[in-house]
């Protein structure tokens, strides 16, 4: 399994997924203005994943806690990342 914690935050996606485009791109954008590693995962790829976040995709993880799910709330999401860089 690869670590889905291995940056601070992760974007749990699967293949042919609107919903997991739009929050990679929103994640993107915001870690890119924050300077902050990102990185996704298709959760189809790992058995334990997909049972876990399956029906939730995309899901947001930060320092591999869920954050969120289905769609990425900018200002608290934000909010979340300054929260962890103290």
């Amino acid at each position: 399994m690869t670590d889905p914690t291995a940056a601070p935050v992760t974007v749990l996606t699967r293949r042919d997924c609107s919903m997991c485009e739009k929050a990679i791109e929103a994640v993107r954008r915001i870690c890119g203005e924050l300077e902050v590693a990102w990185s996704s995962q298709d959760v189809d790829t790992d058995r334990e994943l997909r049972a876990e976040y399956g029906d939730r995709v995309p899901v947001i993880l930060i320092d591999g806690r869920e954050h969120g799910y289905w769609a990425v709330e900018e200002d608290r999401f934000r909010a979340a990342l300054a929260r962890r860089s103290g």
